[in-house]
């Protein structure tokens, strides 16, 4: 008894170390944000802030448009995910529970497709939603990123678990693959649907490179690069460009923590069954 106790509490004080190094530069961010400007800019820096200034926030809203970056983010983070929804089930409810020629083949392009590099179709993505004159606008910010493999293969994944007396039940009572799809496939993948929305929102919330490639305008950033414009060639206060990071992962920290629960089931439950 005394044994298992103390593997227990070994088990527990390694978790606790790794979660304290795990979760330390989010903790910090947030301390660099209270200090006033002589603090947060001091060598050695301080490990726990000695002052509280919660004024840098409001320094951030008035060097940059910051609230109207975070709105574009929560927009364009927002069409992408239902996006990815919509494809990604109807595809996958093609290739789990649907017959065609060749679906062995066009599932296998889709796997494939997954280990190309986003970086390789970068340029490719660029010069087509250029040449369609969508530069610096919501559709060339949100169409290249409407449909994904990895989507796709996740639900597919979750859609084979479903009994396939359940569907034959329904085909007996004049259920129609759209009707059968609608009315009981989705309902039945609550957490694979809701992993699916939780890691393509953050996972746009979060992206960068595409955004700076393709908006100019200011109105059209998103938060990850507005909060680039914090940072002077001449000085850099550290304090609001941490203050202003905190404003951007605010939201998507919260989001994670509240899906947090039905991310790990639904990949779970992706990983259960091939």
């Amino acid at each position: 008894m005394k044994k298992h106790t103390a593997e227990q509490a070994a088990v527990y004080l390694i978790l606790t170390v790794t979660a304290v190094f795990v979760l330390y530069p989010v903790v910090y961010s947030f301390f660099l944000s209270v200090m006033k400007p002589e603090e947060a800019s001091a060598f050695p820096p301080s490990i726990v802030p000695h002052t509280f200034n919660p004024a840098n926030f409001i320094d951030v809203f008035g060097i940059v448009p910051i609230a109207a970056f975070i709105g574009n983010t929560f927009l364009v983070s927002g069409i992408v995910m239902a996006g990815q929804l919509i494809t990604a089930s109807l595809a996958a409810y093609a290739f789990a529970k649907m017959d065609f020629k060749g679906k062995g083949f066009i599932f296998s392009l889709f796997v494939a497709s997954m280990m190309v590099p986003w970086e390789v179709t970068m340029i490719p993505n660029y010069l087509t939603v250029r040449s369609l004159n969508w530069l610096d606008t919501y559709q060339g910010l949100t169409v290249p990123f409407l449909a994904t493999a990895f989507g796709t293969f996740l639900l597919r994944q979750f859609f084979l678990q479903l009994p396939k007396e359940l569907f034959e039940a329904a085909r007996m009572d004049g259920c129609g693959h759209i009707r059968y799809f609608v009315l009981h496939v989705l309902p039945l993948s609550r957490p694979a649907i809701g992993t699916l929305a939780v890691y393509s929102f953050l996972n746009m919330y979060n992206s960068y490179l595409w955004p700076l490639l393709i908006t100019n305008s200011e109105m059209m950033r998103t938060v990850q690069i507005g909060i680039s414009m914090l940072e002077f060639q001449e000085s850099t206060s550290w304090n609001l460009v941490f203050a202003g990071i905190t404003l951007a992962i605010l939201p998507s920290l919260l989001l994670l923590v509240f899906g947090l629960k039905q991310l790990v089931r639904g990949m779970s439950a992706g990983a259960l069954k091939g």
